[in-house]
C-alpha cells in the first residue's frame, strides 16, 4: 500500500486536531486561532475568514506546493473529517475540482480499487465506498448515502449558477423521489417549486445530507458566486487544497524544503540564461544528453526528457521550427520528439515509463495536458521570454517531480534544469522567482532554489550543487526608455556599458555593486520601473556578492544524539524505547470511568468529559440526517459496541501495541462501568460512540503518559540502562535543509555566525530574550557557528528525549575546538517548572555522557549569581 510521507502525516494530524477542537468547542474560528497560536506553520499572518453564511462550518486550507501530493492527502482527509468532526461512519463527500479534465482523471483514479486514492478510502471505510461522476447522480440510491461513503466528483462550474433553473443539478427529477421519503417537508433551506413543494433535485439532496466538501485547487474558486454556491450546498465542513491560497484559513503549510527532505522533488533549479532561443535549445539538448549518460549509472531506469516551450504561430520559434531545428541541427531522431498542443496530441496513449519508448523531447506551446506527470522530465527550455511565457509554472512543475520519489545516488539527477531567454541571470532569476512564488514557494525559498549556470562550456567549476560559474556574471538591467545616466557617477573605467537591443535599453555592470551604487542605479530609471530594477539588483547581489554561510560552503555540522544500550547494541533514546524497556500493562490501570470523566445530562442532552485536561461540554447533533433516518437500531449490543470502539481506536492510532484481548477487555470494562452506573443505556452510548471513542483515547493517552514518565525516569535518569552520547546517532545540519516555515528574523542586528546565514534565521524576534541569547552566542569568540534550532520535527532539528516526546534546545553551536553546545533558554516566568527541570536533567545527562565533547546550558534572564545570559554563556565556555 502507498505509504504517506512524514509531512503528509503531519498535515493530517493538524487537520484532525483542528477539526476535533472545532467539534468540541462548537466554534471553528476560535479553534483555528487556538491551533495557529500553538502551531504557526505559515510565514505570513494567519487569520480565519468566516465564509458567507457558514459561521459554524469549519472551512480550512491545507497548503502544499506543486509535487506535494494534494490529491492523495485529500483522499486520506475524508476519514479524518468523518471521525474528528462529522462523527459519521459513512459521510457524503462532494469532491470539487477546477476543470473537466481533472474531474475525469480524478474519477478514473477513485474508481480503480488498486489506486492509492481509492485504497486510502477503502481502507478507512472497509471498502464500503461508492464513487460517482456528478453526471451520474441519478444512479445514486438512498442506500448508497446511508451505508457507504459516497464520493461525488464534479466541478464547481457545474454547480455555480446565478439562477438555479439554469442547471439540471437543481432541476426537479422524479428519479430522486426515493431520497425524499425520509426528508422532512419542513426542513429549512431546501429549494421549492412554484407550487410550494420541495424540488426532487440533487442540490436538495446535498443540502439535506450536508456533505464534506473537498476543494481541489481552491485558489481558482474565489468569486462571490463560488461562495454563494458553496453556501447553497450547505456543507458540514470544507477542506481546501492548493499551493497558492488567495485568502486566509491556511491551517497547515507544507514547504518545498519539506518536499525536498522527503525526496519528492528535484531541487534546486539550475538556471541558465541565453540570448536567443537557438542557444537555449542547443544547451538544453546537450544537458539532456549529459543527464542521460549519467542516468545509465542509476539503480533505476531513467530516460531524461526535455520539455521545450515553443512560441505561438505568430512567433519565430514555433513548434515546427523547433522540431526542424532539433532534427537538422542537433541530430535528434524524429521518433524521439513528441508534440503536445491543442491540435497535436502525440503523447496520448504513450507510456513514457516504458524502456522501449523513444521520446526524449516534448514540444508544447502553453500547458501540457492537465494531470500529466512524468518524473523523467528534467530539463525545461522556453523559447518565449520568461516574463511573457504562459503556463510556465505548470511546465516548471513538470520537471520538479523526483523519479520514483527517491533521491538519486548521482547528484546531478537530484536537480531540475531550466533554460530561458533573458539578457542576464538576475533578470531571469527574478522572472523565475515570481513563477516559483505562484507554485507555492515563499520568497526566500524561491531565491534559494534558483542556482546560476552558464550557457556555454567555459568557466565551469564543480561544486556540491553542480557546475557553476567560476566568475560572477555582469549585472544586466533592461529598460523601456533610456535611463538617466547622469545620476550614475560612481562606476570607474569601463564597468558600465549601455546598448539598445530590440527597442529596449540594456545596462551591463561588471563587478561588485555597493548599496550606495544600488540607489544610484535605481534612481536612473523611470519611477514605474524602479521596483523591478531594485529587485533585479538585489537578486544579483544575493547570488553573487554575499558571503556564503557555512551551510552553503558545505561545512559539516553534526551533533551527537543520546543512545541507550540494549542487549549489547546502542539504540537511539526515545520515549517509546524507554517505555518498551520499562514495560507497562494497560490492565494495570483502572479500566473504568470515574467521577465526572464521562457524564450525560439528560435535560440539556449534553455530555461532559475530560479531554487533554479540560472539561468539555458536548452536545449531540440530533438534527443531523444520520439520526433522522433511523440510523440506530436495537441490533446494537455491548459486544458490538466494544468491537466498534476497538476498531475506531485503531483508526485513531491507538491500540496497536496491545494484544487484541487486552484492548477489548479494557474497553469492555470501561463500557460496563458506564452501563452499571445507571446513567446510560446501550443506545445512548451508541449515539455517543464517537465521543466515547475520544474519551477512551484520552484515557489511554493519560495512562501511557504516566507509563512514559516512569520509563523515562527509570531508564535514563535513574541508571536503569547504559546511556551514551554518540555520533552513531547524530543530527547533521549539513544534510538537513533549514525549515522555511515560521516568521523570518527581521531585525537590524546582523548575526555573523548563523550556520544558514543571517537571512535564514526563523522564529527570533528582534529585542526578545531569545534574541539577546542569540547575540551572546554569536559574539562568543569560542563559537565557530550556531543555529536557531527549530521545533519542526526530527528531519530538521536536533532533539533530546523527554517523558512526553522530544524537546528541541533553542540554540545549537559548534565551537572552534570541535565541541558542541546546546542552549535551552527559559524566561523568568518558566524557570522553575516541572517541564524546565526535566529538560535541564536530560540536557545535563547528554553532556555528562559525551566524554567532554558536549556542553548543555539552561540559560535564564538572570541566574542565582546575578549573571546575565552573556556571562552565563561565557562561564559555560571557559
Amino acid at each position: 500500500m502507498f505509504q504517506l510521507k512524514t509531512y503528509q502525516h503531519e498535515a493530517l494530524k493538524a487537520l484532525e486536531t483542528y477539526l476535533e477542537n472545532a467539534r468540541l468547542s462548537g466554534d471553528p474560528k476560535k479553534a483555528f486561532e487556538e491551533f495557529i497560536a500553538a502551531h504557526p506553520t505559515d510565514t505570513g499572518q494567519q487569520s480565519y475568514l468566516i465564509r458567507r453564511g457558514m459561521d459554524g462550518v469549519p472551512y480550512v486550507c491545507l497548503r502544499l506546493p506543486t509535487g506535494g501530493g494534494k490529491t492523495v492527502l485529500a483522499s486520506h482527509s475524508i476519514e479524518v473529517a468523518a471521525r474528528a468532526y462529522l462523527e459519521q461512519e459513512y459521510p457524503v463527500v462532494l469532491w470539487l475540482v477546477p476543470t473537466n479534465t481533472i474531474r475525469e482523471q480524478t474519477i478514473e483514479a477513485l474508481k480503480q480499487n488498486d489506486h492509492p486514492y481509492r485504497e486510502a478510502i477503502d481502507n478507512a471505510f472497509d471498502g464500503r465506498v461508492s464513487v460517482f461522476d456528478i453526471d451520474e447522480v441519478t444512479q445514486i440510491r438512498p442506500k448508497d448515502l446511508e451505508d457507504k461513503v459516497s464520493v461525488i466528483v464534479g466541478t464547481l462550474q457545474t454547480l455555480r449558477v446565478k439562477k438555479t433553473e439554469e442547471r439540471r443539478i437543481y432541476a426537479h427529477n422524479e428519479n430522486f423521489e426515493p431520497h425524499f421519503a425520509k426528508i422532512p417537508s419542513g426542513m429549512p433551506g431546501l429549494e421549492k417549486a412554484e407550487d410550494g413543494t420541495i424540488k426532487f433535485s440533487f442540490a436538495n439532496i446535498l443540502h439535506y445530507h450536508r456533505p464534506l466538501i473537498i476543494m481541489d485547487e481552491a485558489h481558482k474558486a474565489t468569486t462571490s458566486l463560488s461562495a454563494e454556491t458553496v453556501e447553497r450546498i450547505n456543507p458540514s465542513c470544507v477542506i481546501e487544497f492548493t499551493a497558492t491560497p488567495i485568502t486566509g484559513n491556511v491551517l497547515y503549510r507544507v514547504t518545498p524544503t519539506e518536499l525536498k527532505a522527503e525526496e519528492m522533488v528535484k531541487l534546486p533549479f539550475m538556471l541558465t540564461e541565453h540570448e536567443n532561443w537557438r542557444n537555449a535549445v542547443n544547451r538544453a539538448v546537450t544537458e539532456r544528453r549529459e543527464l542521460e549518460a549519467l542516468a545509465t549509472g542509476d539503480a533505476n531506469y531513467i530516460r531524461p526528457i526535455a520539455l521545450i516551450q515553443a512560441e505561438p504561430k505568430d512567433g519565430e520559434a514555433t513548434v515546427e521550427v523547433i522540431k526542424a531545428h532539433l532534427m537538422e541541427n542537433e541530430n535528434v531522431a524524429e521518433s524521439s520528439i513528441a508534440i503536445a498542443t491543442g491540435n497535436q496530441r502525440e503523447l496520448d496513449g504513450i507510456n513514457l515509463y516504458d524502456k522501449r519508448c523513444p521520446i526524449k523531447y516534448v514540444i508544447t506551446i502553453q500547458a501540457l495536458k492537465e494531470g500529466w506527470d512524468c518524473p523523467f522530465a528534467y530539463v525545461f527550455c522556453s523559447a518565449q521570454r520568461v516574463r511573457s511565457a504562459v503556463d510556465i509554472e505548470q511546465l516548471l512543475g513538470r520537471v520538479m517531480r523526483m523519479p520514483y520519489a527517491k533521491r538519486r545516488q548521482i547528484e546531478e539527477l537530484n536537480k531540475a534544469y531550466a533554460h530561458v531567454i533573458s539578457p542576464g541571470f538576475a533578470e531571469a532569476a527574478q522572472e523565475m522567482h515570481d513563477k516559483l512564488i505562484n507554485m507555492g514557494f515563499e520568497d526566500e525559498e524561491a531565491l534559494d532554489n534558483i542556482y546560476p549556470m552558464q550557457g556555454t562550456f567555459e568557466g565551469f567549476e564543480d561544486t556540491p550543487l553542480g557546475r557553476v560559474l567560476q566568475e560572477p556574471p555582469a549585472l544586466v538591467l533592461e529598460a523601456e526608455a533610456m535611463p538617466d545616466l547622469s545620476r550614475v557617477n560612481s562606476f570607474d573605467g569601463d564597468r558600465l556599458h549601455i546598448q539598445e537591443v530590440d527597442g529596449k535599453y540594456q545596462i551591463r555592470i561588471a563587478g561588485d555593486i555597493s548599496q550606495d551604487q544600488v540607489e544610484e542605479l535605481v534612481s536612473a530609471f523611470p519611477e514605474s520601473e524602479q521596483p523591478k530594477t531594485r529587485r533585479t539588483i538585489e537578486i544579483h547581489r544575493y547570488k553573487f556578492q554575499r558571503e556564503l554561510p557555512p551551510y552553503e560552503q558545505g561545512v559539516g555540522f553534526a551533533v551527537p544524539l543520546l543512545g541507550v544500550m540494549v542487549e549489547g547494541d546502542l539504540e537511539l533514546a526515545s520515549p517509546d524505547l524507554c517505555l518498551e524497556l520499562h514495560g507497562w500493562d494497560l490492565l494495570d490501570y483502572p479500566a473504568q470511568f470515574e467521577g465526572n470523566e464521562f457524564v450525560y445530562n439528560e435535560e440539556s442532552r449534553t455530555f461532559e468529559f475530560d479531554i487533554k485536561g479540560n472539561k468539555v461540554e458536548y452536545s449531540l447533533a440530533d438534527e443531523t440526517p444520520i439520526y433522522q433516518r433511523g440510523y440506530l437500531s436495537d441490533r446494537w449490543d455491548e459486544p458490538r459496541l466494544v468491537r466498534w470502539l476497538d476498531k475506531e481506536l485503531h483508526k485513531m492510532g491507538e491500540g496497536a501495541e496491545f494484544r487484541q484481548e487486552v484492548m477489548l477487555e479494557f474497553i469492555r470494562r470501561c463500557v460496563a462501568s458506564l452501563l452499571n452506573s445507571g446513567d446510560f443505556d446501550i443506545l445512548a452510548l451508541v449515539r455517543a460512540k464517537f465521543l466515547l471513542a475520544k474519551a477512551l483515547f484520552e484515557k489511554i493517552r493519560r495512562y501511557r503518559q504516566q507509563a512514559y514518565a516512569r520509563g523515562f525516569q527509570a531508564t535514563l535518569l535513574e541508571g536503569g540502562a547504559t546511556v551514551e552520547t554518540s555520533f552513531s546517532f547524530s543530527f547533521d545540519f549539513r544534510n538537513s535543509p533549514y525549515p522555511s516555515a515560521g516568521e523570518s528574523y527581521r531585525g537590524a542586528y546582523r548575526f555573523k555566525k548563523h550556520y544558514y546565514g543571517n537571512d535564514r534565521i526563523r522564529d527570533l524576534k528582534d529585542g526578545s530574550e531569545e534574541f539577546h541569547c542569540a547575540q551572546a552566542i554569536d559574539a562568543a569568540k569560542e563559537v565557530k557557528h550556531w543555529v536557531r534550532n527549530l521545533p519542526w520535527g526530527k528531519e530538521f532539528s536536533f532533539r533530546l528525549p523527554t517523558s512526553t516526546d522530544f524537546f528541541y534546545p533553542d540554540f545549537v553551536a559548534e565551537l572552534e575546538d570541535g565541541r558542541l553546545l546546546a542552549v535551552e533558554y527559559k524566561g523568568r516566568h518558566i524557570q522553575d517548572t516541572a517541564d524546565t527541570r526535566e529538560k535541564d536533567n536530560i540536557g545535563k545527562l547528554w553532556e555528562a555522557k559525551s566524554g567532554g565533547r558536549c556542553l548543555f546550558l539552561l540559560g535564564v534572564n538572570e541566574d542565582e549569581a546575578g549573571r546575565d545570559i552573556f556571562a552565563q554563556i561565557q562561564a559555560k565556555l571557559s
